[in-house]
């Protein structure tokens, strides 16, 4: 005897509805933590910045204990790394031919780097928390009763968000640039080195704080800036993130995909 089955119903237009940002971007999250350079990379940021805050609570004077000195210090592996994990994130789309898949499910590239950046923010401001409760950690421990030891901290804060979302961001610029990782973090570190070295020379004294992004971004996390130290921080970010961002969103766009 037959038995008779009730049709499945298949809703059409759910099957071929394009993924939502958050989707997109819970993706790229992922995809920066379970890879193992990414895994390692955010393991290193964690255990670098427990020891520079462990360091910094048994050395120097009281002085050295504050919030504000002890986040200077605690931020510092965020801040190098961070940027690291922005380049690989879009470099990996090229060197692994993931991007055969990606843009093949998403074919409007500027949705897939629209996540990109948006899940690079989420990473920076989880490591600026994991920064913040380690040295909130440390100057408690190592300042206890000391006056001014919290002074500033809030907008310290705050400028310490800027700090690490625009090396982020500038990593995922420069990996949209040359799209390959190699290149992209050799750029990253030598350009701004390269800048600093022609900087010193004294034709530049006066632009340097304009352009050079060590400079500018350097006394976020350890003094509250005035209007003049936001002017060098936002010119350096426009010409060190938002041009290379511009440009590199021109050539993914445009970029074939090899097969």
């Amino acid at each position: 005897m037959s038995t008779l089955t009730a049709p499945i119903s298949i809703d059409v237009s759910r099957v071929h509805a394009r993924p939502g940002l958050g989707r997109l971007v819970a993706v790229e999250l992922r995809k920066m933590v379970d890879t193992r350079a990414g895994f390692w990379l955010q393991v290193a940021t964690v255990v670098l910045t427990v020891v520079a805050v462990t360091v910094s609570a048994f050395v120097g004077d009281a002085a050295d204990h504050t919030f504000a000195a002890m986040l200077d210090a605690g931020v510092k592996p965020a801040a190098v790394l961070l940027p690291v994990a922005g380049i690989l994130l879009v470099t990996s789309e090229w060197s692994q031919r993931t991007g055969m898949i990606t843009f093949a499910l998403v074919p409007m590239r500027s949705r897939v780097l629209g996540a990109k950046l948006v899940a690079s923010l989420i990473l920076s401001m989880a490591m600026l928390a994991m920064a913040v409760s380690v040295v909130a950690a440390g100057a408690l421990i190592a300042s206890h009763g000391v006056d001014g030891t919290w002074i500033d901290a809030a907008p310290l804060i705050g400028q310490t968000a800027v700090y690490l979302g625009g090396g982020m961001l500038t990593g995922v610029a420069f990996g949209a640039v040359l799209l390959a990782s190699a290149p992209a973090i050799v750029t990253l570190f030598a350009l701004p080195i390269a800048w600093t070295g022609i900087a010193t020379l004294s034709v530049f004294a006066d632009a340097a704080p304009w352009l050079d992004t060590r400079l500018s971004l350097g006394p976020m996390p350890q003094e509250v800036m005035d209007a003049t130290q936001w002017a060098h921080a936002g010119t350096s970010l426009v010409i060190w993130m938002l041009l290379p961002l511009l440009l590199g969103t021109w050539r993914i766009t445009r970029r074939e995909i090899a097969g």
